[in-house]
């Protein structure tokens, strides 16, 4: 059976039997911690990160480049939902000197998402550029569906395939843009949904709406197996994909972030029926977390690795969607199950102002970056959904 047909077949499925009730066995699906409790306490986890800054590259100590661009996105978030600038200056200065610094370093969009999210909070045009600057430098990546149809594209070597599994390949993002790699990943094309999507959202120029939707289209016909479980990576050039079991929160995270813009933009309902999909899906899934709903995916206490910043992304993109969508049922899912992670960091992974990366415990011995990297999207999504 053609992944196609697969994909298609499960859309229509659950549209019709989509089961958008919190988990039965989750362990603390609700908050009785004030407004300014919940404030406070993320905000004094950005201040214990902010420590780790090392102001002449705009990094963090204890981790990679692509995850010191998550911090910024916490800590902007983080100042718009309580309107204040508490943390501006660090985001602001730090996001222009990594810009000015590393001329197209961003070419996935992490930065370039940061950036945005800071615009929205500080209203500073010159961010809002930034991110319009990274979605230019990307777009080359993204397969047209001229490229496609001829089976070549001038960013790399190898041919192109023009369909798998009956679906056309344009719309997808290629992971790097070195010459010979031709694998297409969901993160990257769910980053490009996601920022092309803010994008037609802040200036209503068509060409980021259509972006976001060819895009989406890839996702949709490629990338979600029949459980609604957003898949890794395929190839451009002969159509083998990533193991089946290489399945990331972050990969789901981004695109129901992506949908949901993107359905307020256009209207269509088809985004905003699979944004609920691969939601309820996502948010059940036990792959990265047990029956009481706390994730277990990226929990290294020792080192940091990328799988560690993963779950930070996804509880990002259930924040933005909860201020976005309008189903009642999908906020209250959110709301839950971003208690859940709240409840578990608090009473089983912190100490003090620091937290483990192993969100089920424990309480870490010492502060390690990656373990409060980690923790910063859930503390201040706490904020926002309640």
């Amino acid at each position: 059976m053609r992944l196609h047909f697969v994909s298609v077949v499960a859309l229509f499925a659950t549209a019709l039997a989509q089961d958008l009730s919190p988990g039965a066995g989750w362990r603390e699906p609700s908050t009785s911690r004030s407004t300014s409790e919940r404030v406070t306490i993320a905000q004094n986890a950005i201040n214990a990160m902010v420590k780790q800054l090392d102001s002449s590259t705009a990094q963090f100590n204890g981790i990679g480049y692509w995850q010191a661009a998550n911090v910024y996105s916490a800590m902007a978030i983080q100042d718009e939902l309580t309107h204040s600038a508490t943390n501006k200056a660090v985001v602001v200065n730090n996001l222009k000197l990594a810009f000015q610094k590393w001329k197209n370093f961003d070419q996935y969009g992490w930065w370039a998402t940061a950036a945005y999210y800071a615009y929205r909070a500080y209203a500073d045009t010159s961010l809002l550029n930034m991110a319009i600057a990274v979605w230019n430098n990307v777009t080359p990546f993204v397969v047209t569906q001229a490229q496609a149809s001829a089976g070549k594209t001038p960013v790399k070597t190898s041919p192109l395939t023009a369909t798998c599994d009956g679906a056309t390949m344009a719309g997808g993002v290629f992971w790097r843009s070195t010459k010979d790699n031709t694998s297409i990943n969901s993160i990257t094309t769910g980053l490009y949904i996601t920022l092309s999507a803010y994008l037609a959202e802040m200036t209503k120029d068509s060409k980021y709406t259509n972006a976001a939707i060819l895009s989406a289209n890839w996702m949709k016909a490629h990338n979600i197996n029949s459980k609604n479980i957003v898949l890794d990576s395929e190839s451009g050039s002969d159509c083998t994909r990533s193991p089946s079991n290489y399945i990331f929160t972050y990969n789901s995270g981004k695109l129901i972030e992506g949908l949901a813009i993107l359905a307020s933009v256009t209207g269509d309902n088809q985004w905003n029926q699979l944004m609920l999909n691969v939601l309820a899906a996502a948010v059940k899934n036990t792959a990265w977390q047990g029956a009481n709903g706390i994730i277990t995916e990226g929990a290294s206490t020792s080192a940091d690795n990328d799988g560690v910043g993963f779950k930070a992304i996804f509880i990002r993109g259930l924040l933005q969607t909860f201020r976005k969508t309008t189903n009642a049922s999908a906020k209250t899912l959110i709301r839950e199950y971003t208690d859940v992670q709240y409840n578990a960091l608090l009473d089983l992974a912190s100490n003090g102002s620091s937290y483990s990366a192993s969100w089920t415990g424990p309480a870490p011995s010492a502060f390690t970056a990656w373990g409060q990297l980690a923790a910063l999207d859930v503390l201040t999504a706490a904020v926002g959904v309640n």
